[in-house]
């Protein structure tokens, strides 16, 4: 079977010299069948191989047909924002240790890799949430997040307060450490550690999930991922704005901090025999018998 793959980028986790073996081996493998191969500059130095093409992470899609992240979750979803805007497939390869969307494992490489070259593979596209931070009414910081957005308290004890606002309809106020605003996706990663819902991929909603409330009526809620999400900052020492784990911006009392759906959307490319919920039962260790 005939697939679109000719060139194909590679991105692994930079800070990790461990990873040099499988991304060696990974690169050995592609090169052996004649495909052109792209490595992220900040990672190519991990091959000992003088003729490798590299360019930067946020340049790689736009020379590529699939890109292949080399790593945990958090490169992953590294991987993820540098190239949804290029509309190109991403597989994931795990090094890392839970691994919720990184679905190949090193001993499986050669096989399922194969077999995903040759077309044997399922697809799917998953949503991301698009942020802007406004301050006096003008935007300061815009970015795009696959898992979530997390606006939290950062060196102070003291809880923030906010309120929150759905399509300019007034949801609650609380008091708390933070509030997550998570997909489908990223259900499985912060959110889930506070108690959050999981959300199966295709439902059409995003969560929104409290972090340690002051008051415990105050539930993770969600809604539709059409919605537009609006939390205003009443009382923010110290809080700052948190995207896929990664911080970013602080935050004052009084900025707006306004969550939508993304117009793009990441497509991701999974092995033959893969199941959302045979994963969730091997990560989760579901149905064990003690």
């Amino acid at each position: 079977m005939q697939t679109p793959f000719n060139t194909i980028g590679i991105i692994g986790k930079p800070s990790d010299p461990t990873i040099a073996v499988s991304l060696t081996a990974l690169y050995t493998f592609l090169k052996q069948d004649q495909y052109t191969v792209i490595i992220a500059k900040d990672s190519a130095h991990f091959i000992d191989n003088r003729a490798v093409k590299s360019c930067s992470i946020d340049t790689l899609g736009q020379h590529c047909d699939l890109v292949i992240a080399v790593g945990g979750d958090g490169t992953f979803l590294a991987a993820a924002r540098a190239i949804v805007k290029y509309d190109i497939p991403l597989i994931g390869i795990n090094l890392g240790r839970l691994g919720f969307l990184v679905d190949i494992s090193p001993n499986e490489l050669s096989d399922k890799l194969r077999r995903i070259l040759q077309g044997h593979y399922t697809e799917e596209k998953r949503h991301l949430l698009r942020t802007k931070i406004i301050r006096d009414g003008d935007i300061i910081h815009e970015e795009t997040a696959l898992n979530e957005v997390v606006i939290h308290r950062w060196v102070t004890p003291s809880m923030i307060e906010i309120i929150t606002k759905i399509d300019n309809v007034f949801l609650n106020s609380q008091r708390s450490d933070g509030l997550i605003i998570s997909t489908p996706t990223g259900s499985t990663a912060y959110a889930l550690s506070s108690n959050g819902p999981i959300l199966q991929p295709s439902v059409p909603g995003f969560a929104l999930v409290p972090i340690c409330p002051h008051t415990l009526s105050n539930r993770p809620i969600t809604v539709s991922e059409n919605s537009r999400i609006e939390v205003r900052l009443m009382r923010a020492i110290d809080a700052r704005l948190h995207f896929d784990g990664q911080p970013q911006c602080d935050l004052h009392e009084q900025d707006q901090v306004l969550v939508t759906r993304a117009e793009q959307k990441i497509r991701f490319v999974h092995p033959p025999g893969y199941s959302y919920f045979a994963m969730l039962r091997g990560k989760l260790h579901w149905s064990e018998m003690h």
